[in-house]
């Protein structure tokens, strides 16, 4: 056997099973366009899978398969489809429609910033589709509007937190001047509180009220009377007379020496004879 022969055999092996699997792929993308069109998404979906997996590079199934996905919603499957479209093709329409598709996909997930960029991508490959540029227009301006809405709402969160805080502050500084205010009370209720203190505790609570007994001033004579009432008699000291027999004493001498006069008057009287006439 001329082994010379073995390398264009085996090279036409290749290309007649290469062109075999190219074909069955074919028919499958015929049939999954076919279940497309009648709105059959997850039959359609299974036949460009079975197609995908025998051409993984075929663009066709690629981008079929990205348009089951978005039918279905499936949105995350289908840009990772578009995506793999326009990296495996090297036409400029099919790079375009994998765009312009792609677009769309950003655009039902509300990236409108990605979807931007998509449609601009596809312009590139066609500046002169009408629809591309509409979307790409039409995306443009909800992204300034969510820009704008962004920037907004961050001025309002930053005024919100402001007023959150002066509110924070206005409350600390009331709840300081409360706190002082109890430190330094009203002279005023100060002394009505001391009054009052001064009332339960028995002692007067207004000099304009009648003083107890024990708090008037007193007369200094009735306070001596009072004194000397209040006072004990003054008890002699040994080999001293007392006042009041000193007194006794002088009394009684008084009533002697007048009965003494009165008794040396009487014997006068008695001794001397009353003249009735003069002594001529």
């Amino acid at each position: 056997m001329n082994l010379k022969g073995l390398p264009f055999l085996f090279l036409v092996f290749v290309s007649a099973l290469a062109w075999s699997q190219n074909e069955v792929a074919n028919n499958l993308i015929v049939d999954g366009n076919e279940a497309h069109e009648q709105a059959e998404y997850i039959e359609a979906e299974a036949q460009y899978r079975k197609a995908v997996s025998l051409t993984p590079d075929k663009s066709e199934a690629l981008h079929n398969l990205g348009n089951t996905n978005y039918r279905i919603e499936d949105y995350s499957a289908a840009s990772q489809r578009f995506y793999q479209t326009q990296k495996n093709t090297t036409s400029k329409d099919e790079k375009h429609a994998a765009f312009h598709n792609l677009g769309n996909v950003y655009m039902q997930q509300k990236d409108y910033a990605q979807a931007v960029e998509a449609f601009k991508n596809g312009l590139r490959n066609n500046p002169t589709d009408e629809e591309t540029r509409y979307n790409y227009a039409l995306a443009k301006e909800l992204l300034e509007k969510e820009q704008q809405q962004d920037q907004q709402d961050e001025q309002d969160q930053d005024s919100k937190d402001q007023d959150q805080e002066k509110e924070d502050q206005d409350k600390e500084g009331d709840q300081e001047k409360k706190d002082e205010k109890g430190d330094q009370e009203d002279p005023k209720d100060e002394g009505e509180d001391k009054d009052k203190k001064e009332g339960e505790d028995g002692e007067p609570e207004d000099d304009s009220k009648e003083k107890p007994e024990e708090d008037k001033p007193k007369n200094p004579e009735k306070e001596g009377e009072g004194d000397e009432k209040k006072q004990p008699p003054p008890q002699p000291k040994p080999g001293q007379i007392s006042p009041e027999q000193v007194k006794s004493l002088l009394e009684a001498m008084n009533n002697q020496e007048k009965g003494v006069q009165e008794k040396v008057n009487a014997q006068k009287v008695k001794g001397v004879p009353v003249k009735t006439k003069k002594d001529w």
